[in-house]
């Protein structure tokens, strides 16, 4: 799949990225950029760091070491929620939605941060207020179309099959709008008809939408199939990266996944 960066100027750019907890090293000197409008998978074995590096990038984590420039801007230190106001959104590995609210009101609240009345505003609703509210319910309403969750937007969430749900905070993660979305492992559990359905929203969300996208995922067949590069980690370290046909071939990711081939 081809890529081109029509920018010269990465979006994310992260430079000599160190986290450790304790006295376990989970990433070391890691360097990495992303372009604008693509696709960069981050794959590697269990433990080896992707997530780390996600909630380094997303403020929940503060590296010990290093430099994290988002659309030309430091955000080494900064908080989620600042982060996510310069255009970043991400969804979880484990499921983090509100059970006992339907799929409308989980998505709403990805457009809370958009809102910016004041108490006075809200109470009276009218005006500023009253526009920004319908302004984002109509976003999200377009969001449940594109997400084909029509059927259930007035549905609680606790009792929704798990892919759906998996769809639901994939659907919450865009209705804060962002530039950069950072996915993780957008298919684990899930079957294949499931799995094929999340590749397809995944590879719409950049193509359609315009939204640049980190993906992490242990499905192979996934990430070959709609990355435009990929880069892998092993024990913290970057030990490759670059389009998908070079990644399947490249001996350090086979002795990373497969360990050493004896004689």
């Amino acid at each position: 799949m081809a890529f081109l960066n029509e920018s010269s100027t990465p979006l994310l750019e992260v430079e000599g990225l160190h986290m450790n907890f304790g006295g376990i090293r989970a990433l070391f000197d890691f360097s990495f950029k992303v372009d604008e409008g693509e696709i960069l998978s981050v794959i590697g074995p269990n433990g080896a760091g992707k997530t780390t590096l996600i909630n380094c990038v997303s403020g929940i984590y503060r590296a010990k070491k290093g430099t994290i420039l988002f659309k030309g801007r430091e955000i080494t230190r900064r908080n989620p929620n600042q982060i996510a106001q310069l255009g970043m959104a991400r969804t979880f590995q484990n499921i983090a939605l509100f059970r006992g609210m339907t799929v409308l009101d989980n998505m709403l609240i990805g457009q809370g941060y958009l809102l910016h009345y004041g108490l006075l505003g809200a109470a009276l609703f009218l005006g500023r207020a009253l526009n920004e509210e319908v302004r984002g319910r109509d976003k999200v309403e377009e969001i449940i179309e594109f997400l084909d969750l029509q059927h259930v937007r007035k549905s609680p969430v606790g009792g929704l099959p798990y892919g759906m749900q998996k769809k639901v905070e994939l659907g919450r993660a865009l209705a804060m709008e962002p530039k950069l979305l950072l996915i993780d492992e957008p298919v684990s559990g899930m079957n294949l008809e499931e799995t094929e359905d999340m590749a397809r929203y995944v590879l719409d969300i950049n193509e359609e939408l315009g939204i640049t996208i980190i993906l992490i995922e242990h499905d192979m067949g996934l990430v070959m199939d709609i990355s435009h590069r990929i880069t892998v980690l092993n024990f913290g370290l970057k030990i490759a990266e670059g389009a998908p046909k070079e990644i399947a071939k490249n001996p350090e990711v086979i002795k990373a996944y497969l360990g050493e081939v004896g004689d």
